[in-house]
Order: structure tokens, then C-alpha cells, then sequence
């Protein structure tokens, strides 16, 4: 990481001492917007370490989850962790047993103890608030400011469980093996420029409290909706998309507006 301490002001850790990487975890969970506004307005979203610094920390942008667990994952080696990337393939939502891309990122964090964890800070709607251990335990329920997650083994894949009013659902599984940063290229350059991905023909927008609760915006349904999830439930409307820049002014992250066309753009 090019500069450690604006990056700890960023996320509301500025003059704590030394604070632990689990503490980072959280906090950059709370404190960075989920967002794709980049890809939603034709920009191609770069990975490279000055421009992630630059969009999420001194432009007080947020971003989607390659900027955010490469953000991250740059923080935890500056303090001397060994952080290794691995893609993943969502399933929320997911109809069919065809695999979706590899179009999201997860970490695992070997611990100054030696053990190794899995942390997320980039899954726009339920991320990991805090990191978990690594490796199937079905028995091994992690709770977490009233949300509850756990890993199970799926053939070669963890996959990643959130507890809901219907039992355990799937978020995303993955093989646990690292992969090298053209990987993930590759896999972000789909995801930001393709057609066909929700990220470019969609806008999606999410901010995750201290307190659980999570809040978004998100068009991927077809109408833009408003959801508001707690682990009690989920209220959910449609909300007009004049209020765009107002929402997103509200997750923190003021100064867009919208074309004639209902697409946002930088404000004049």
C-alpha cells in the first residue's frame, strides 16, 4: 500500500494504535460503499494499486469487489500478512446448475499465528463483516452483528452460507486454490466491460452498518428497487430513479446525476 495512513483515516481507524487486521476488516466493511458506478457509465474499472488508492481512499469513491479485496489485501501485506487472492462464482439468486463466471474475489489471510482465515470485504449485498476461519465446518456457525455465516465443502468448492428466514442459502463457492493477478484481470475486465454483465447494463449500490444493518439500491431486477435488509428481514420498494443521486449521496458518495436516459453520470 502506497499510503497506509490516509487509507486507516479513510475507514475511521486514524490514531489507533496498531490496530489489528481483523479490525481493519471490519472497519473497511463499514466504511467503503459497494458500488459500480465506474462500469454502469462505460468506464473500464483498473486494479492497479495507485488507481485504487486514488478512487477509494483519496476520492472517497467506493467500488466493487475486486477493488475492494485487492484494496484490502495491499493493507494486510503492508503490516506483514500473506494474503492470497481466489476467484469465486456467485450463487444468490442462481436458477439454473450452470456455473456463472468466476466474477468474484475472496481472500485468505494467514494470521501472525499462523492459522488462515477467509475475509471479504467485497460482496455488495452480505459481505463478511468480519473475517472467518478458513475451510469447510458446517458446525462451525460464525455470528456477526446479528448475521450468521458458515463455510460448507460442495465436491472441490467451499461454499459460503448466510443463515436466513429459510434456512442456510449459498452465497458463493470457490476452489481454494490462489490464483495470479492475470486471472483476476481477465476476470474484472469481463466483469467491467461485457455486455452481458449485470455490472455494466446494471447499477447496484450498498453500504453495510456497524450494526448489520445494510442498505442498497439495485436495478438488476428490472425496475430500480430500495432494500433495506437486518437480520429480522428484509423491506424492499421501488423507488424512482430521479432519487439516484439523493440515495447515493446518502451511502456517501455525493456529486452524480442522471442522464436523460436514467443513467448516472458525474455531476456538472
Amino acid at each position: 500500500m502506497i499510503d497506509f495512513e490516509s487509507y486507516l483515516r479513510r475507514i475511521g481507524l486514524a490514531g489507533t494504535d496498531s490496530p489489528s487486521w481483523q479490525a481493519i476488516h471490519r472497519a473497511h466493511a463499514t466504511s467503503i460503499p459497494f458500488e459500480n458506478l465506474d462500469p454502469h457509465r462505460g468506464i473500464a474499472v483498473s486494479l492497479e494499486q495507485p488507481d485504487l488508492e486514488r478512487k477509494l481512499v483519496s476520492e472517497g469513491r467506493g467500488g466493487y469487489c475486486f477493488e475492494h479485496n485487492l484494496l484490502l489485501a495491499s493493507a494486510l501485506e503492508h503490516i506483514g500478512l500473506k494474503v492470497e487472492p481466489m476467484l469465486a462464482r456467485v450463487r444468490v439468486g442462481r436458477t439454473t446448475s450452470a456455473p456463472r463466471p468466476a466474477g468474484h474475489l475472496v481472500l485468505r489471510v494467514t494470521g501472525a499465528d499462523g492459522k488462515p482465515w477467509h475475509a471479504d470485504v467485497g460482496f455488495g449485498l452480505g459481505t463478511l463483516l468480519d473475517p472467518i476461519p478458513f475451510g469447510a465446518d458446517p458446525d462451525n456457525v460464525n455470528e456477526q452483528s446479528g448475521w450468521s455465516f458458515r463455510v460448507i465443502g460442495d465436491g472441490p468448492e467451499l461454499v459460503l452460507q448466510t443463515l436466513g428466514a429459510d434456512g442456510w442459502s449459498d452465497v458463493y463457492g470457490f476452489v481454494p486454490e490462489p490464483v495470479p493477478q492475470v486471472d483476476i484481470e481477465v476476470s474484472n475486465w469481463w466483469t467491467s466491460t461485457n455486455p452481458g454483465s449485470a455490472f455494466v447494463f446494471g447499477l447496484i449500490a450498498s453500504v453495510h452498518r456497524p450494526d448489520g444493518q445494510r442498505e442498497a439500491i439495485c436495478d438488476w431486477s428490472g425496475s430500480l428497487t430500495e432494500i433495506a435488509t437486518t437480520p429480522a428481514g428484509t423491506v424492499s420498494a421501488e423507488l424512482a430513479r430521479s432519487a439516484i443521486p439523493e440515495k447515493l449521496a446518502e451511502f456517501g458518495l455525493p456529486g452524480f446525476a442522471l442522464d436523460e436516459d436514467g443513467r448516472v453520470r458525474a455531476g456538472s
